[in-house]
């Protein structure tokens, strides 16, 4: 019983292990042509990716909630329990899975070199951004990162 709680619970962890930060790049991303943009960040302000609600979190806390409440008991008392048990820990594993999928993040607001502007909300990474700093938008797959602008590629003018 123990070892199926702890394998369980595991799988939880797992299933929550996604990301949004622009360190991590994709295995489908890897080794393929991306499109840059020149940008300048206009402002950055933290906030949070609420956490996802696949059902894993829930059927998992279920499958728990429900052995571990069938063995409280006997009879039709162990059934009830087992029902009980399989119901609380459905919300408690949708609780947890919300919890460890969320994430701190960033909102940049950009402007690009036509003067066109754009916001993108991205996990928050290695790199500190600021107002004014010279960036370059990658985008691959449908999703875009911004990143610092490496000096050879910063305009002259600050523009």
């Amino acid at each position: 019983m123990k070892r199926f709680v702890i394998l369980a619970l595991s799988a939880l962890v797992l299933a929550g292990c996604s990301t949004t930060s622009p360190d991590v790049i994709q295995r489908g991303d890897a080794q393929r042509l991306s499109t840059v943009q020149d940008a300048t960040v206009l402002s950055v302000r933290s906030v949070t990716v609420a956490g996802s609600q696949s059902g894993a979190g829930g059927v998992t806390g279920a499958v728990v909630g429900g052995v571990a409440g069938s063995s409280v008991g006997g009879g039709k008392g162990s059934i009830v329990a087992g029902v009980l048990g399989a119901v609380a820990g459905a919300v408690a594993g949708n609780a947890v899975e919300q919890m460890a999928t969320k994430e701190d993040a960033v909102e940049i607001m950009i402007q690009l070199r036509n003067g066109d502007r754009r916001a993108i909300v991205q996990a928050k990474g290695n790199e500190t951004l600021a107002a004014g700093d010279a960036v370059i938008l990658v985008t691959s797959g449908g999703t875009t990162r911004v990143t610092k602008a490496p000096a050879a590629t910063r305009p002259a003018n600050g523009s």
